[in-house]
């Protein structure tokens, strides 16, 4: 469907996907403006729809290549050998601070498309998003090792409220990656902060 687009050279490629990335990060896909993407990208609209039939085809195709990137480099990155669920997702926000500092914009974009809410994309950003969340979240949170929990722990509610304080914290220090020069940030001092939660939560529920 998009041999036009991907026969280009890899340079072009890249150009292209990073303006209109940082366009749709920015705008969401109602106000982002295709002018605005083939000015940053320094080639004609006609150009552009040419490799993609319209807005929302480019946005579709976006969101897959974005999400593809995000996802082989996480999976290739954290060692699901790991037993301890807490180490595990450990790795998981390191990972996931790693890919805000490498792809910005396209974690922006991932992000926002994940609360679209334009009805021509929405349905399809839905089931796309089932189905990478669904395959992700069950590759990270199978095959652990439950026997480290206390006696009578509710080990399923016990995850997740691991999950959640972990995906609280990793909110508020995106926010600040976002916000600062990466240079400004000491990682070893989010890593520190990072290890006093986990071992809260390991006091809480391990024996």
């Amino acid at each position: 469907m998009f041999s036009k687009f991907q026969s280009l050279k890899p340079e072009k490629q890249e150009r292209i996907l990073n303006a209109a990335i940082k366009e749709f990060a920015k705008k969401g896909y109602k106000n982002a403006v295709t002018d605005e993407i083939v000015k940053e990208a320094n080639i004609s609209k006609g150009a552009l729809f040419h490799y993609f039939n319209n807005k929302r085809d480019l946005y579709l195709f976006l969101y897959d290549y974005s999400l593809e990137i995000v996802m082989d480099e996480f999976f290739g990155r954290i060692d699901l050998k790991e037993k301890d669920i807490l180490k595990r997702l450990r790795q998981v926000l390191l990972i996931e601070f790693m890919l805000v500092n490498k792809h910005p914009d396209m974690l922006d974009f991932t992000k926002s498309a994940y609360f679209e809410s334009s009805d021509e994309v929405k349905n399809e950003l839905e089931s796309r998003n089932k189905e990478y969340l669904t395959n992700g979240y069950s590759k990270v949170l199978s095959n652990f090792d439950s026997t480290k929990f206390k006696e009578g722990t509710d080990i399923k509610r016990a995850v997740n409220v691991i999950i959640w304080t972990m995906e609280g914290f990793a909110a508020k220090k995106k926010e600040e990656i976002r916000e600062s020069p990466i240079t400004d940030l000491d990682f070893d001092e989010i890593l520190l902060e990072l290890d006093i939660y986990f071992k809260l939560l390991k006091d809480c529920f391990y024996k």
